[in-house]
């Protein structure tokens, strides 16, 4: 599951630069913000409440 996150983040910060870079094509670097802030707020949200499930070992 955090590998995925990882992808999409990743994903999500070359849509931003590519848009950011290319002219006219500024909503792409918009999209790709707010579809990075999203798969870093999911990842946050999961990530922390799996953490008092396990408890420590």
């Amino acid at each position: 599951m955090v590998k995925i996150i990882l992808w999409l983040l990743a994903i999500w910060v070359a849509l931003s630069l590519v848009g950011a870079v290319v002219k006219g094509l500024f909503w792409l670097a918009i999209v790709g913000g707010v579809l990075f802030l999203g798969t870093a707020a999911y990842g946050a949200i999961k990530s922390s409440g799996r953490k008092g499930i396990n408890g420590p070992r």
